[in-house]
Formats: C-alpha cells, structure tokens, sequence
C-alpha cells in the first residue's frame, strides 16, 4: 500500500478500530511463560494465524503481526538470530492470510533492547541496520504498512522510521510511543514528551503518530489530547485494559470492554482517529471498540 492508498483508506473509513493484545491470546491458546512469542511463528502457525482471525472477526480493520520482538538484537538471544527473515516473512505472511480483503496488516517493530550512544554502544547506524533487516523480511511477507511501536527513545523511533523509508519508501510508516504519567506529566522512560515527540516525528514525516501501551483509556485520552496540540497527523491509540493489578499473584488488567468501549468518544474528541487496545485487551474488547468506533463514524456530520 502507498502514502497515498492509506491516507484515502483513512478518509474513507473515518474511525478505524484496531487489534488488541497479541500476548494474552497467545498465552490462553498455550505460550509458555518466558518463551519468545516469534517461536510460535515458526512452530505453531495456526494459533498464531487465528489472533489475526480473532480480532478481524472481531471488527478490527487493522491488525499487526507478530513480531514485535522480531529484531536480530533480541532473537539472538533466544536462539533466533539465524531465523530473522524468516521470523518475520512468516509472521507477515500469516496476518496477510488472516486480513485477506477484510484488514490491513500492519508489520509490527518493537524495540530492540539496546541502548543508543551516549546511553549504550550502539550506533545511530548499526540500529538502523537491525531494522531494515526486520523490516524488509515483513514488507516481503504482505504487510501494508509499518509500524514502529512501543518506543521510549524518541531516536531509536527515527532509526525504526529511516529503516522503514529506507526499505519501502513510499510505504506507510506508523510510530507509537508508550509513555508514563509522573509528577510533571507525561514523558517515556527515556524523558520524551508527548508534545517533543509530536513535534519530531511530524517534522521527519511520519504518517501517523501514535501511543500505546502504559496507560489505561482515562490516561491514554490526555496523551493524545497532547499529541494532537502537536501535529496535524492521524493519531493511533491502543491503550491498556486498565492499571494492571496483582491479584493473587497474577497480573490482571480491569478495564471491562464496556469501559473500554466507553472511553472511545472522548478518545475521538481528543484527536485520536485509530483505536484499539493493547496489553489485557481481547477479542470482546476490541468488539467493542469497534462497534464505539462504528457510532462515532455515524455520528459524523
């Protein structure tokens, strides 16, 4: 898919629902714990395709593929390094199948795990090398567009975006930043605002400009009402299920998809035009997100 082919897909289709978690259907369907869910890619493909399917039949016009932890820094860590291309070829492969006619597919680009100098040692250049190697195995295997997410370096988002550009120049690049909330406001791990973040990512040309994971749907809204004031981008939201809570001994996420849903008409006010879900988010979430999106388009002058 072109620029251009997405940015009349996203006038066309108003506001568009998006996939939710990856990992928790993986693990309901029997990912062990602390094994790479790109293993799965290669052993289990079938389980893996049905995420896709699950959230497709769920409404969702847009869904990712898995790969987020598909960069060689860290599937050399767990055995994998060999496997890049091919990790994400089929990873890519395997949405695209599920998508059909139906979704866009959207090739999924975590960080790598690494620091960038002066913090780490590795260089602007070995970084970007590392991407392009991730993103020209997806590109091969069908995805429509790129996205660069879950970021908390705002020059390591530009390394994942200049890859990209590199690879497929003229496809859709998508960059989501996760941030959290702390005494003055929000920034990343790493100090970025989202207005410095905004501002950046505008002015290097990025299609879309987003926030994911991190935050629940009340803190997701100020986040995107931040970035908006910033650009003049579509905005991605895929907020968390909720603060997440440990209830005997487990992680759980709160959010119902009823308050999930609930959240997406403020989400819309604040200047997000893509939405879906991130981490403890489901198939019942995204089903109804997708019908909160639905009424937002109908309500639409």
């Amino acid at each position: 898919m072109t620029r251009t082919e997405f940015s009349g897909y996203l006038a066309a289709h108003g506001i568009i629902p998006l996939d939710g978690s990856w990992g928790v259907l993986l693990s309901q369907r029997g990912l062990p714990v602390g094994m790479a869910p790109e293993q799965w890619t290669l052993d289990n493909p079938d389980t893996v395709a049905a995420v896709a399917t699950a959230y497709i039949a769920a409404g969702a016009l847009v869904v990712l593929t898995n790969t987020f932890g598909g960069n060689r820094f860290k599937l050399e860590k767990c055995g994998l390094g060999d496997r890049v291309a091919e990790v994400n070829r089929r990873g890519a492969e395997l949405s695209r199948d599920a998508a059909g006619d139906h979704a866009l597919v959207c090739g999924s680009v975590g960080p790598t795990g690494e620091f960038l100098e002066p913090y780490g040692d590795v260089t602007p250049a070995q970084m970007e090398t590392v991407f392009v190697e991730q993103i020209a195995a997806l590109v091969e295997g069908g995805i429509d567009a790129v996205l660069v997410e879950t970021m908390t370096s705002l020059d390591e988002a530009l390394c994942g975006f200049r890859a990209a550009r590199t690879v497929a120049e003229d496809m859709p690049v998508i960059v989501s930043l996760s941030y959290d909330k702390g005494a003055r406001g929000f920034a990343t791990m790493m100090g970025v605002t989202p207005a410095q973040a905004a501002a950046g990512l505008t002015a290097a040309d990025v299609d879309v400009i987003g926030t994911n994971c991190g935050n629940g749907p009340e803190d997701m809204i100020a986040i995107v009402g931040e970035l908006r004031a910033h650009t003049d981008r579509p905005i991605w939201a895929r907020p968390n299920a909720g603060v997440p809570q440990l209830i005997g001994g487990e992680t759980v996420f709160p959010a119902t998809p009823e308050e999930m849903a609930a959240a997406v008409p403020a989400l819309v006010q604040a200047g997000a035009t893509l939405i879906g879900g991130c981490c403890g988010t489901t198939p019942m979430h995204i089903r109804a997100t997708a019908a909160a999106c639905r009424a937002a388009n109908a309500a639409r002058p």
